[in-house]
């Protein structure tokens, strides 16, 4: 347990951490105090779910009408007579949205086929705020309810809420952008630089970390300086992410972390992959979809031997059809031929520890299992063996595994556990390097030669990297690129970008844009006002005027959110401004000017 100091600040403040899990979300909060020791607390209460009580999470849906407007959401859209109103309303239901806002350029670029459509008319950011709007609303409603003087316990904060909200290991600065703009759409936050300041980010992999620290699961592992993976398996996605501690209460990041789409989904993606080939000619195959949910409620999470036949009972005992193993409203299956629909997972996290104990900067000895999905007794028991006779010692934490993600953002905003992290893919930028008629390299890409103002001979589309893969960064280092300008206009610096562009492909030195071209993508540009620089007039061979501006392009990928500034000399004396990192969320540019 980690030995949090009283709150320092001199008015009272709410931290709010919304999860917003593929599946499941859950809430946590802190009443930051003045003088008081801050306590992490869970919404155990949501409307609908009245009569569960404690229950930590609520489903992940949302129905709309055909008008685009709110019907139900949370366990609402779960009550029984739920399907009928629906239906007799045309409403349309959004679940597993979280999915369409992964980045197109990761490890869930070809699963657009598998997951439901978002409904007619609306964004995945648009369907984010309507959650996001639900969960102040259910937030506000429990810390009224539940605290002493209540509503004004609430009036008093609900101005200046922080938010965190957690996303999967393989979100980057894009689909940050756009959960910040959901949560302006939602009016949680107003559309200003102070608002935005009030929303920060953290990944599922590193929240586990954190819920592991308090609940003192990794105490014994990390005294002896052992490195600790954790895998967060969830409903959409497994993230997995490695750590050492290397102070008390701080830790470090060992091995690039990992996201994969293979979370409990898609073990009901399989099943309804092979019950739709089984029950191709069978009268229920009308019923599949209420088959599916079936599994997902009982067989999938009770799963546990693969030698005994599995029951789906999804009808009553006057459904029959013996040719395809229907009796008395039960559907039998194999218990081989559900362990298949666990299988692709399964490998996928006995794949990911072993590559992070083979990438990581620290020896690896233990796994720690966390998230929804862990909860199943087949998944762990398939992980563990493997892992084990490769001298892991693996453990899952005994309590509220599912929680573990929104109780560990707010640790996360308080504790700050972590102050080192491991980069994920090569940053660099597309830039023009003097041309060598000696080099090779040069003379092959003679189309790509540019001349700048000044008369020198460039080539272009040369890969600058900033930032390796798999590099350890500190949350204070600072990643440095030179640039100088030329234009023959003063009014050329006044909105200048600069992209950063990412490698994500096994070249251990990325050097040209037409080498394994489309393992590149632009991740976002540095827009910065150059015009108030000492700007340096000059004559070129020709006896043209042109002006020319030294800067540095200086970039913070330490943190859970990537920052930048620029900075110049200014006689001889080092001076910074801000620069404003700018993400286009329709484009992913492949072609670098």
């Amino acid at each position: 347990m980690s030995s949090r100091t009283a709150y320092k600040g001199t008015r009272r403040r709410l931290v709010l951490a919304f999860d917003i899990g593929t599946t499941y979300s859950g809430i946590s909060y802190s009443v930051l105090d003045p003088g008081q020791v801050p306590q992490i607390k869970g919404v155990t209460r949501f409307p609908a779910h009245e009569q569960i009580s404690g229950a930590s999470k609520i489903p992940t849906i949302i129905y709309y009408d055909r008008q685009g407007k709110v019907r139900a959401v949370g366990a609402e859209a779960t009550r029984e007579g739920i399907y009928e109103a629906a239906e007799d309303g045309n409403w349309i239901k959004a679940e597993w949205f979280k999915l369409h806002l992964r980045s197109k350029v990761g490890a869930g670029k070809n699963i657009a086929e598998q997951i439901p459509p978002l409904p007619l008319n609306k964004t995945v950011v648009e369907v984010f705020a309507d959650f996001l709007v639900y969960l102040l609303e259910c937030a506000s409603s429990y810390i009224q309810d539940t605290h002493a003087n209540g509503p004004d316990l609430w009036n008093s904060v609900k101005s200046d809420i922080d938010f965190v909200l957690s996303h999967p290991n393989g979100w980057e600065g894009k689909e940050q952008a756009e959960m910040r703009k959901a949560a302006v759409m939602a009016k949680l936050i107003p559309d200003t630089a102070a608002g935005h300041a009030r929303v920060s980010f953290v990944t599922e992999g590193e929240a586990s970390l954190h819920f592991a620290v308090q609940n003192g699961v990794l105490s014994s592992a990390m005294q002896n300086g052992e490195g600790i993976v954790i895998v967060d398996a969830g409903g959409g996605t497994v993230d997995v992410s490695s750590y050492t501690s290397n102070a008390k209460e701080s830790y470090e990041e060992i091995a690039a972390p990992q996201c994969h789409f293979h979370g409990s989904v898609f073990v009901s993606i399989h099943a309804r992959v092979f019950l739709e080939a089984f029950l191709e000619d069978s009268t229920f195959i009308d019923d599949l979809d209420h088959i599916i949910r079936c599994f997902d409620k009982t067989t999938k999470p009770r799963f546990r031997n693969a030698d005994e036949p599995q029951y789906i009972k999804f009808g009553s005992t006057r459904d029959n059809d013996p040719q395809y193993n229907i009796r008395f409203g039960q559907l039998k299956l194999s218990g081989s031929d559900v362990a298949q629909f666990f299988e692709p997972s399964i490998k996928c996290i006995v794949n990911a520890v072993q590559e992070q104990r083979k990438t990581s900067h620290h020896k690896i000895s233990h796994v720690v299992l966390v998230g929804g999905f862990a909860a199943s007794d087949w998944l762990f028991n398939s992980v563990f063996n493997p892992l084990q006779k490769l001298g892991l010692n693996v453990v899952r934490p005994e309590n509220h595994v599912n929680k573990a993600v929104s109780d560990g953002a707010i640790s996360f905003y308080l504790d700050h556990f972590v102050r080192t992290r491991v980069s994920k893919v090569t940053y660099g930028s597309f830039c023009a390097t003097q041309y060598d008629s000696s080099n090779p390299e040069h003379r092959a890409r003679s189309a790509d030669l540019i001349t700048f103002n000044s008369g020198a001979l460039m080539v272009n589309h040369y890969f600058a990297i900033i930032l390796p893969k798999n590099t350890q960064v500190s949350e204070t280092k600072e990643f440095r690129y030179s640039f100088h300008r030329e234009s023959k206009e003063k009014t050329g610096f006044k909105s200048v970008e600069s992209p950063v562009w990412c490698y994500r492909g096994e070249n251990t030195e990325p050097k040209w844009k037409d080498i394994d071209t489309t393992n590149y993508s632009q991740l976002c540009n540095i827009v910065t006002d150059l015009s108030y620089l000492p700007l340096t007039p000059m004559t070129n061979p020709s006896g043209q005027t042109f002006y020319r501006v030294h800067y540095d392009i200086v970039l913070l990928f330490g943190l859970t959110e990537m920052k930048a500034q620029v900075a110049w000399k200014d006689k001889g004396v080092e001076k910074k401004g801000p620069a404003k990192i700018v993400y286009d969320p329709d484009v992913v540019r492949d072609d670098p000017q």
